[in-house]
């Protein structure tokens, strides 16, 4: 305590002063206090004051029972500052307290930080200049302005010259300009069937696994809306299509109006509905050509060429997914070439050929355009990838220009010819390499020829097994057949087969799939 004292003693007067100051602002506090409570309110209200007579709010001290008040009982809080043995306010070392007048920044110690700062930021830009450090080699080598849609940015370079640098943007800008004048040519197409052929069991677009889902199931024979009048037209699905002649010629999938009994147009603009009339169609190559009527000519979309297309080009998607017509999708040209095989109860619909888009390509958008930067069309969107997203597949336009007059006039179109050779293969089992008089597994098992085919004209017998085509190693069944399916009807192709341990090189012709079962 007598240290305390003379610690406190000490001390400058005014120190001492204040502390007193606050030792009787404390005491006065904790009389004031009492035994009383404080309550508080929730939410939104506020603190009310505190009567001194019973120590609860105001506004509760009618109630009897305090617990029918609403608010939370809480106990004095605790004086901020801490008390010693003695009950005096416990006060730090005097020598552990440093006090500092804060210095006042002059003008000359301003000017002089200015001028420093300025130094630096201009030897910096020098030097980013000098050694070309945000322009690059092309950038500072270049005096021309940025390109269309880039970013042009100009300084003076250590040889007075001009430097530019540009900088893509994420997208063209001229997307809404190409929906604005491609929307009033794309359609929705609506089929109906009559009820005795709207169940699955009938309508072969409901019997098709992968496009089933661009129709949906509310017209299958379980559901109870379809007992109506066996003479009443029942809607079947829903597509998309484009006018391309303004006499009213309208492109689109084969899938999309597959069984139906009636085809209605809508027509952008338009407050009723075109009856169509189905002109021709192809199963095999997923395409069809329609004709409404109207007293005026109808809005157009060109027919661009696919082939001038390039891999990440911009593409913009346009159809009717799931009812919300007239939507505009963006992407990119994924990829070219592709082929994809989809088996049904008609077949298997054998694409070639289609362009790969990142566009959203949804239920409902099969059979609109795929547009390129210019508004034409270069593409009609056909199927998606159910397992990924942004995979989307357009039947070329190359391919569309090939058929379309034939469309048009109805007539057959035909089959895509199908190289092969007309035998039934087997990958080899380890356990007959030895029966076979084979050194591998290499190789593709010849288990059946058919009668009539280009393999069995050539000599190609049972249990032949083919090690190479045209000098080039076959690996298993699906290599052989890739090597098959790569040559063109009507090559010829020298197999290497082994039979009886004996090696044979037999020629055979390259044959056609479609005009085989044809005949």
């Amino acid at each position: 305590m007598d240290d305390y004292k003379k610690q406190f003693d000490d001390m400058p007067k005014p120190d001492r002063d204040r502390l007193d100051r606050e030792e009787k602002e404390t005491e006065r506090g904790a009389q004031s206090m009492g035994n009383g409570s404080y309550y508080y309110a929730y939410g939104p209200y506020k603190s009310n004051q505190m009567n001194p007579e019973d120590g609860v709010l105001g506004e509760q001290a009618a109630s009897s029972h305090p617990e029918d008040r609403p608010d939370i009982e809480m106990t004095p809080p605790k004086p901020v500052r801490p008390w010693g043995a003695g009950g005096l306010p416990t006060v730090p070392q005097v020598g552990s307290w440093q006090f500092e007048k804060k210095k006042r920044s002059s003008a000359k110690s301003i000017f002089i930080s200015f001028l420093a700062g300025a130094l630096v930021v201009g030897s910096m830009m020098f030097a980013s200049d000098k050694m070309n450090l945000f322009t690059g080699s092309a950038g500072a080598a270049s005096g021309q302005a940025a390109s269309p849609g880039g970013i042009l940015a100009s300084g003076s370079g250590g040889n007075g010259g001009v430097t530019t640098s540009a900088l893509d943007l994420n997208r063209p800008g001229n997307i809404a300009e190409i929906a604005q004048k491609a929307n009033p040519a794309v359609v929705l197409i609506e089929t109906y069937v009559k009820p005795k052929n709207s169940g699955r069991r009938n309508s072969s677009f409901f019997n098709d696994p992968f496009f089933r889902q661009f129709f949906g199931d509310q017209f299958s024979p379980s559901n109870p809306n379809n007992n109506q009048d066996q003479n009443s037209l029942q809607e079947a699905g829903a597509g998309s299509g484009f006018i391309y002649k303004d006499s009213g010629y309208i492109l689109t999938n084969e899938h999309v109006v597959d069984g139906a009994d009636e085809i209605q147009v809508t027509v952008q603009g338009s407050s009723t509905k075109y009856k169509a009339k189905l002109l021709g169609s192809s199963y095999d190559y997923d395409l069809a050509v329609l004709k409404i009527e109207g007293d005026k000519p109808f809005p157009t979309l060109g027919i661009g060429n696919s082939d001038s297309m390039n891999v990440g080009d911009w593409v913009v998607a346009i159809g009717n997914p799931y009812g919300f017509d007239h939507t505009v999708t963006v992407g990119v040209l994924s990829a070219k070439e592709r082929d994809i095989p989809i088996p049904d109860n008609q077949g298997q619909r054998n694409y070639k050929h289609l362009l790969q888009t990142d566009a959203s390509i949804n239920p409902g958008n099969s059979g609109g355009p795929l547009l390129n930067l210019n508004g034409d069309v270069i593409g009609i969107n056909t199927a998606i990838s159910a397992q990924a997203q942004g995979i989307g597949f357009a039947i070329p336009t190359t391919t569309v220009n090939s058929l379309l007059d034939k469309l048009e006039k109805g007539q057959a179109i035909p089959k895509e010819p199908a190289p092969f050779i007309g035998v039934s293969l087997s990958d080899i089992d380890s356990s007959w390499v030895k029966d076979l008089k084979l050194d591998s597994t290499d190789g593709a098992l010849v288990a059946s020829v058919d009668r009539g085919t280009p393999a069995f004209e050539a000599g190609i017998r049972q249990y032949d097994v083919i090690i190479a085509m045209n000098g080039q190693k076959v690996a298993n069944t699906e290599d052989l057949q890739k090597k098959v399916q790569a040559s063109r009807v009507g090559d010829k192709a020298t197999f290497t087969i082994m039979r009886n341990g004996q090696k044979i090189d037999i020629t055979v012709t390259i044959g056609d799939r479609n005009a085989q079962q044809n005949r």
